[in-house]
């Protein structure tokens, strides 16, 4: 895990469970503005956790539309100051160029995924079909799911963090990123992904979510050519939609013996199959 800052401190605290309060120590995860700059000019602003930026600039950058390929990101300098955290990006002029049009303020994303659209017509981004790929069985979503803890040390000391992993089409977690926010966990995991396996990163496997299914982690797992989407907890009927019209299969209620299947692709393990 790379960070500048810690990602967690301990804190004295009174703990009430009795008559009286016991004096005790508490460990709590950190949270910072990160604002996400492009050639430049500042774009976001997002609260995160304080690790794993070359991944976060590079997956928000791609789940966001900004770049088209890893390529296009041509530099990045993290500048550490008292207010927070500076990605200082160079990008392609004409991801520049499109970028300034689209004018969008989103500070504070890990809240809501849309706050700052100028418009209806800018809120829900047409989204991507995705490849058709082998679908996880139950065995493997169950072992993922089992096996998610193992990969959120920060979770484990704070009780604070999301969790994002990709897992191979029997369960087997692949890599794993945590943040506060769970959009910024999933684009740490796509950033990370990408930046080790290229145009590879998202065949034959699952990505699994220790959130809900939002609309907007949807929209960025099929901009990613996920194939499925795997949450611990619900999806909204938007994010259902989306799911439906990209062809993603969408997994909600993970929890141990069980999980529900909201969009459904039928597949061999040859890759073909069909949409319910």
């Amino acid at each position: 895990m790379h960070a500048l800052l810690p990602t967690a401190c301990e804190i004295p605290v009174d703990v009430y469970g009795g008559i009286q309060g016991a004096p005790g120590q508490d460990v709590v995860a950190d949270e910072v503005p990160v604002a996400m700059v492009y050639n430049g000019i500042s774009h976001a602003v997002m609260l995160a956790s304080p690790c794993d930026f070359e991944d976060f600039a590079l997956g928000f950058s791609l789940s966001e539309g900004i770049l088209e390929r890893p390529e296009q990101l041509f530099h990045l300098e993290i500048m550490v100051s008292e207010q927070g955290i500076s990605l200082e990006m160079q990008i392609a002029g004409d991801c520049f160029a499109r970028l300034r049009q689209q004018r969008r303020n989103m500070t504070g994303r890990t809240g809501c995924g849309l706050c700052g659209t100028e418009s209806l017509a800018h809120a829900i981004r047409a989204i991507p079909r995705v490849p058709v790929q082998p679908v996880p069985d139950d065995e493997a979503v169950q072992r993922a799911l089992h096996d998610l803890r193992n990969h959120q040390p920060l979770q484990k000391q704070t009780g604070a963090t999301h969790g994002a992993a990709w897992c191979d089409n029997e369960g087997e977690i692949q890599g794993a990123r945590e943040d506060i926010g769970r959009h910024n966990a999933l684009d740490k995991l796509i950033g990370a992904r990408i930046r080790s396996h290229g145009a590879n990163a998202f065949e034959n496997g699952f990505a699994l979510v220790s959130s809900r299914a939002s609309y907007e982690m949807v929209h960025k797992a099929a901009v990613s050519k996920m194939g499925c989407l795997v949450a611990v907890s619900a999806p909204t009927s938007l994010a259902i939609r989306e799911a439906k019209r990209a062809g993603l299969m969408l997994v909600g209620f993970a929890r141990p013996g069980r999980h529900v299947l909201y969009t459904l692709r039928e597949s061999s393990r040859d890759g073909v199959g069909y949409e319910q």
